[in-house]
């Protein structure tokens, strides 16, 4: 049995060895020749799973560690007999952690609350779930917008696309798709900048064909969005630097990069294998390993949200390396600094105030 696996994916040398020849290589160098007498791959995004890839292989089964799975072609797949599944909701925690940590950072510098704010969720899957929560746990006002998803629990909530330009914050957590019913490529184009409120706050960190980035700079430009955040880009790595300069906050696509994140996703892509080989790795857990460690936090007097969402995360750390280096996107993403989740944090109040805010953040 052969295994090609991403060689940026954690945790995971030595998991399979025992029971198959494994090859590791950069996930965007893995060639037809390396998979061709290959069983298994599991890889990242950055790995076009394709004919061109795939194309007269022995692969069965793909498991890509990562929520997103744009770049696997599941109609190719389906016609050759190749399984796949990709790490729904693993890091959906560490997405969350980003988006929150750049609201706090927005409300700061833009002087607004964010209790006052109304926030339009696009894509209500495990990360828009988690955001809606928290979101009103500060008292702000959620519209969700999915039209796969409109008879659940969060059904009073749920507004056309239409109506998502009304909101003042508007965020982005959708797969991207050139065709169906429903289709994401430009989502947010000039015709969706057009409808917007003056002063929107614009976030996208679901992929960067989502928004038309000659529509946001336009719109940027004019002043119709207050500010954006981008975690994704069109045509990465070769990210437009005319946009870059006019954003709030830009990273290198690492929003869902948190050591824990990883660690689940790795976990699960093992899991997904070992099930479909049927190999003895059904439990086998990266957050097992000894250097995962909860870290202990004390709140001083008149510390709030902003300032335990802010602890957790320096959003402009990254923020700075990509303006440094736009020209090193990929390694910026391959050399990823240790981010830990808010989970990872055991945060102790000093007061009744404090206990109750950490309480309704689940962070008590």
């Amino acid at each position: 049995m052969k295994i090609v696996i991403d060689n940026k994916i954690p945790f995971i040398e030595g998991v399979f060895e025992p029971f198959a020849e494994v090859v590791y290589k950069r996930g965007a160098e893995i060639t037809k020749l390396d998979v061709k007498d290959a069983d298994a791959l599991i890889v990242r995004t950055r790995t076009k799973c394709n004919a061109d890839l795939l194309k007269g292989s022995k692969v069965r089964f793909i498991a890509t560690a990562t929520i997103g799975f744009d770049h696997i072609d599941a109609e190719f797949c389906k016609k050759e007999g190749i399984e796949w599944t990709n790490a729904k909701g693993c890091n959906s925690s560490s997405v969350l952690q980003y988006i929150f940590t750049a609201l706090v950072a927005m409300e700061k510098k833009h002087g607004f609350q964010l209790k006052n704010k109304s926030i339009g969720i696009v894509g209500v899957g495990s990360v828009g779930e988690k955001i809606a929560r928290y979101a009103m746990t500060l008292g702000m006002k959620v519209l969700l917008c999915d039209p796969f998803r409109i008879l659940d629990q969060w059904e009073a909530l749920y507004v056309p696309f239409s109506e998502i330009p009304k909101a003042d914050i508007i965020t982005f957590h959708v797969p991207l798709s050139t065709d169906g019913e429903h289709p994401t490529f430009h989502l947010a184009d000039a015709s969706f900048m057009d409808q917007l409120r003056q002063g929107t706050l614009l976030l996208n960190t679901s992929r960067g064909e989502v928004i038309d980035g000659k529509a946001l700079k336009q719109a940027l430009k004019n002043k119709k969005i207050l500010d954006a955040v981008l975690d994704v880009w069109e045509h990465e790595p070769n990210i437009d630097l005319e946009l870059l300069e006019l954003i709030a906050i830009a990273t290198p696509h690492i929003a869902g990069y948190s050591l824990d994140g990883k660690a689940t996703g790795t976990a699960m892509s093992v899991h997904a294998v070992a099930r479909f080989f049927g190999l003895p790795l059904e439990n086998w857990e990266a957050a097992d390993l000894p250097f995962i460690k909860e870290k202990e936090v004390q709140l001083n007097e008149g510390q709030t949200y902003s300032d335990v969402f802010a602890y957790t995360y320096n959003i402009y750390a990254d923020d700075e390396r990509l303006r440094e280096k736009p020209d090193a996107f990929e390694l910026q993403r391959e050399s990823y600094p240790v981010r830990r989740e808010f989970s990872a944090y055991r945060f102790q109040s000093i007061n009744e105030e404090q206990k109750n805010m950490l309480g309704a953040l689940g962070l008590d």
